[in-house]
């Protein structure tokens, strides 16, 4: 297996000593378009829930992409829609979500180095322990869920990182 290094970074040009292999945002697509001022109002927002107007739900989960080559995956944490019920079910078992059945969405995580990721269809699996849920996404033809098939090469990695070297929304 190859080992994960750092990487000479040609957006900003210096070494880097690890490659980043996780990025995520801390809302859904949704919230980014609506002004500062007024999100206060429209958003109920936590690390891992998220409620629009009261009548949209979402919670937080990472896509597992495996790294070609390595033991590692790459890590995108996402926002996916559930269902009122689904959203609700998920509050009350929060503590023990292993016991929850997989539960369908949409992508809601703009991935702005993909075309559309915003409403890809996806499968929320819940895990044990507090770990965030695994996000599966619908086997189409997009770019990321051909990725999250078969994988991903550290060159590709190293592509990601240099797209948001520098950005404040990775």
């Amino acid at each position: 297996m190859t080992k994960i290094e750092g990487y000479a970074c040609s957006c900003c040009g210096h070494y880097h000593e690890e490659l980043p292999r996780s990025y995520g945002t801390p809302a859904p697509v949704y919230y980014y378009y609506i002004d500062p001022e007024e999100r206060e109002d429209k958003f109920e927002l936590s690390d891992d829930l998220c409620v629009m107007d009261n009548e949209h739900f979402f919670i937080r989960g990472c896509i597992e992409i495996p790294i070609l080559g390595t033991e590692e995956h790459f890590i995108w944490g996402v926002w996916v829609s559930l269902n009122e019920a689904n959203f609700n079910k998920v509050k009350e078992y929060w503590d023990k979500q292993e016991q929850l059945e997989p539960m369908f969405g949409w992508l809601s995580t703009e991935l702005s180095c993909y075309p559309d990721t915003v409403n890809l269809k996806a499968m929320t699996h819940f895990r044990p322990d507090g770990i965030r849920p695994f996000i599966e996404l619908e086997p189409t033809d997009h770019p990321l869920a051909v990725e999250f098939r078969e994988g991903i090469t550290l060159e590709r990695v190293k592509e990601i990182a240099e797209y948001y070297c520098g950005t404040q929304d990775n």
